[in-house]
């Protein structure tokens, strides 16, 4: 979650992201796309941020985009729709980013955690803002990792984080349920493995790089070693089922979008499927 975002302009003044807007119609449709952030003109080369992480947490539209705001857009969050949304913007600089950080939202406070670590760039057909984002981050603590093709690395990101997501709408948000249930852990593998499967016969990019070899042994018993983990400690609440539980409506809105992906590209993904089944009321 993004109460606040901390970017140090050149000047060296810290700068945060500010309160929502009031609710105007909407003109950027995403299910994943939550209101309007904007940073202190004090950073003149980014002024925009739009948070698309947790749906159900959407209490106005977002605003209009117009000419008034920046030229510079960063949309943060899952996103399945980043070539739409960069259609929708054409006079605009969009890129798109992805934080290392959990949590959730209560009524008067954000209980989070954030590992100062961000991917962010924009899609492979836009042209390079590696120095843009160097720019925006000198002077801050964050580790920035540039990424020249942020479409294919959310996709798949969302399909390696949405079995996970499945996983705890199985247990009802306890992943320790699933400690020892190897069976059902390596299903999860076998998921992931599909999904990358699909996006890589369709031309995309595995990515991060270290996912590339997905088919491996190495990464098989890498992801299992994860997803152990998760089930026999507190990691699956900080890192999966504490938002999950609290995000259906995205993590619905990711397994539609991958699902309509797959078939709009002739793949088949048989564990996938059964492990949605499991899912009972959460996924809609």
């Amino acid at each position: 979650m993004f109460e606040r975002w901390p970017v140090t302009s050149s000047s060296g003044s810290s700068v945060y992201s500010m309160a929502m807007e009031p609710a105007m119609p909407p003109v950027l449709t995403s299910p994943y796309t939550a209101p309007l952030l904007r940073l202190s003109d004090t950073l003149p080369s980014v002024t925009e941020l739009i948070s698309t992480l947790e749906a159900s947490t959407i209490r106005s539209p977002v605003p209009p985009v117009s000419e008034e705001m920046a030229e510079n857009i960063v949309f943060v969050g899952n996103n399945l729709r980043t070539d739409a949304l960069v259609a929708q913007l054409p006079e605009k600089n969009v890129m798109f980013a992805f934080s290392l950080s959990a949590g959730h939202r209560e009524s008067s406070r954000v209980v989070s955690i954030d590992l100062k670590k961000i991917t962010i760039g924009q899609l492979r057909t836009s042209p390079s803002n590696k120095a843009l984002i160097d720019e925006i981050f000198a002077g801050t603590k964050y580790r920035v990792v540039y990424q020249p093709n942020m479409g294919d690395y959310l996709l798949c990101h969302a399909a390696f984080v949405t079995p996970a997501a499945f996983a705890c709408y199985k247990t009802d948000g306890n992943l320790k349920k699933l400690k020892g249930n190897t069976a059902y852990l390596r299903k999860m593998v076998d998921a992931n493995i599909e999904a990358y499967r699909a996006i890589r016969d369709a031309g995309h990019e595995i990515l991060p790089d270290a996912d590339k070899a997905f088919e491996s042994d190495k990464y098989y018993k890498a992801c299992l070693r994860f997803f152990k983990l998760m089930a026999a400690t507190s990691l699956g609440k900080v890192c999966a089922s504490d938002h999950a539980m609290r995000a259906t409506d995205e993590m619905s809105a990711l397994n539609r979008d991958l699902k309509q992906f797959f078939d709009a590209n002739g793949a088949d993904y048989p564990v996938w499927r059964a492990l949605e089944k499991e899912c009972g009321k959460y996924l809609k």
